[in-house]
């Protein structure tokens, strides 16, 4: 917790009690912060005004960009789409090994240039061809009441949401973001509680209780991101224990992505992740019965593609963000042997390949 120098102001949140000692305990996310009057909760954005805890970053974004839909990562959900990006600032997490610090660590909300309403940017993804909505670079859960609302706006609209965020939320809160969502892109950062709590000052079970309730409560599309950090949490024992507890617990086909690290932050001596580290733990999870596992952050177009689980042909070819081959049947299928490819498909791949444009939130300023 901080205690603010300048006065909070912002619009009020949601999912807070007042303790016996008259503290408001914040209780979007587990590190249940309680604040006095001035005090800002972890991260920075969520403050006590007086008797309200209140979001600081309502309809303000650090930038709005067009992204290959593959960028998230998501490789099941509207291959080849574009989606429009954005986030606001502050985590309520502190991974020492942020790749996205610069945005997710800010405490200088005058970078938060981009104003925009719900639904100003439910009109622009629908203007510019994006298929779906982005809430990226920073972790949705701490924008929440803006996340939602957006979310509300672009479904009036036809246009579908993704959360891009590391499920660290409660029940209450998690059950009434993921009830607007479409897909979602979990960032499982590692397997044990104490690689969580060394690095990220969190805990692993609020994460994985998140990612059970995506599968077995909702209808949302997820998949997983692991960063693999060499000598944290890349052995092969680790990499074991997580992929059969996915398979066992969230079943065969929810995509897991891992991903190399490169120095930043406060773990900027920490080598970068060697391509053979990927290959292994992509091997490791197809072994325990994986069915889409896939490399990302090198080149690697083996590992980077879709392969039927059946048959083993080819359903999806990616060169980095750009796509190939492709030879799912309209509804989803090989078209080899008729196996489904579980994921969130149309009739044809989009061709938005590995462009990113800036999107000018100006334009839509009296929505």
């Amino acid at each position: 917790m901080t205690t603010a120098k300048d006065a909070i102001d912002g619009v009020p949140g949601r999912f807070w009690h007042r303790l016996e000692d008259g503290r408001l305990q914040c209780d979007l996310c587990p590190r249940y912060c309680r604040l006095k009057d001035g005090q800002r909760g972890l991260c920075f954005v969520r403050g006590r005004a007086g008797d309200d805890i209140l979001l600081t970053t309502y309809g303000r974004s650090s930038g709005f960009c067009i992204d290959p839909i593959e960028k998230k990562p998501l490789n099941h959900f509207l291959p080849g789409t574009p989606v429009l990006s954005f986030g606001t600032a502050g985590c309520n997490l502190t991974c020492k090994f942020c790749q996205n610090w610069d945005i997710s660590k800010s405490r200088e909300f005058d970078r938060l240039t981009d104003q925009a309403s719900p639904r100003a940017i439910a009109e622009a993804a629908r203007q510019t061809g994006c298929r779906s909505v982005a809430f990226t670079y920073n972790d949705p859960v701490i924008f929440h009441e803006y996340a939602v609302d957006t979310a509300i706006a672009c479904r009036e609209a036809g246009v579908k949401t993704v959360a891009v965020t590391a499920g660290y939320v409660c029940p209450a809160p998690r059950a009434e973001f993921y009830r607007h969502m479409d897909a979602a892109n979990i960032d499982l950062k590692g397997f044990t509680d104490r690689f969580y709590h060394e690095l990220a000052s969190a805990h692993l079970q609020p994460v994985l209780d998140t990612l059970v309730y995506l599968k077995h409560e909702t209808d949302v599309w997820f998949e997983i991101t692991t960063l693999l950090i060499p000598g944290a949490n890349d052995s092969d024992a680790e990499l074991e224990e997580m992929t059969q507890w996915v398979v066992q617990a969230l079943g065969p086909d929810v995509p897991l992505h891992f991903s190399a690290f490169h120095p930043d932050w406060k773990m900027r001596d920490t080598s970068p992740t060697p391509p053979a580290t990927l290959k292994r733990a992509r091997a490791i999870a197809r072994k325990n019965g994986v069915r889409y596992a896939y490399t990302g952050n090198v080149h690697d177009e083996e590992g980077g593609s879709t392969w039927c689980h059946h048959c083993g042909a080819c359903l999806i070819g990616r060169d980095w963000y750009e796509l190939g081959t492709w030879t799912l049947t309209p509804d989803g299928r090989c078209q080899a042997c008729g196996t489904p490819c579980a994921g969130v498909f149309e009739a044809r791949a989009g061709d938005w390949g590995r462009r990113r444009a800036r999107v000018p939130m100006e334009a839509f300023a009296g929505l």
